[in-house]
């Protein structure tokens, strides 16, 4: 039987550019569990204790925040995206 380890995208979120990509794909689709799944993989890749550190946001709050069932709030969205380096942005829609 094969061996099947789950797909955890942590573990290519090496280059700042990945990163960049990575959340601009998901935030394509407008869905708010999604951006905060896909923010809490960038954090992992990054060291979630550092994140909290920066943040100044408990580990744990962040694991529960940027989980498939978290939904973060503004100010904390904007607190990981800070200690990332990044910032939100808003461009209209090409529609």
């Amino acid at each position: 039987m094969a061996d099947i380890t789950p797909f955890d995208p942590a573990e290519f979120l090496n280059t700042e550019d990945d990163v960049v990509f990575f959340l601009e794909a998901a935030m394509e689709g407008n869905d708010a569990a999604h951006i905060a799944r896909a923010l809490g993989h960038v954090a992992r890749s990054k060291g979630m204790t550092e994140i909290a550190r920066r943040t100044g946001l408990g580990r744990q709050a962040l694991y529960t925040a940027l989980s498939e069932h978290g939904n973060p709030t503004l100010e904390t969205l904007l607190a990981v995206l800070s200690a990332l380096g990044l910032r939100l942005t808003v461009t209209r829609d090409a529609a």
